[in-house]
């Protein structure tokens, strides 16, 4: 019984390690991020996203490949460094594998910094170029200058 208590100790320890090790950011060299516009009035309009989002499920699977990660392993999602609802483009360029565990910067996070911004843009209060731009450059720094302390 105590040899199963250990294992199961080191199982627990060693995936909090791997959760921890997986990028919070996306590698800039493989995901730069991609624009397909910056035309507000088809953004904002109600169902763009849809209009827009194909990703296939081998593109998916070519992007977890190249991070490495093992797409099995039901941590991650596809995501979009540019929101779609923010002009991004649906292409490798702008795709790449956000873990749902990593604390405190994960999926849910980015999602909340996805809906901040669109409703930004769409109000008219910000340049989409910039939006965009600053969340390919660092989407936590965006986070916490849009949303703010996680």
């Amino acid at each position: 019984m105590r040899l199963i208590y250990r294992l199961a100790i080191l199982l627990l320890l060693a995936q909090s390690a791997t959760a921890q090790d997986f990028p919070i950011r996306p590698d800039p060299k493989m995901t730069p991020g991609a624009v397909l516009t910056t035309d507000l009035v088809a953004i904002c309009r109600p169902g763009y996203t849809k209009t827009v989002r194909h990703t296939s499920g081998d593109l998916k699977a070519a992007i977890y490949r190249e991070y490495g990660i093992d797409r099995r392993s039901g941590q991650f999602e596809i995501d979009h460094l540019i929101p779609l609802c923010l002009g991004g483009a649906d292409v490798a360029a702008n795709l790449w594998p956000q873990g749902y565990d990593t604390m405190p910067w994960n999926a849910s996070k980015k999602d909340e910094l996805e809906v901040r911004v669109c409703r930004l843009a769409c109000a008219g209060g910000f340049p989409i170029e910039r939006l965009q731009r600053e969340i390919a450059t660092d989407w936590i720094a965006a986070y916490e200058r849009y949303v703010g302390a996680p």
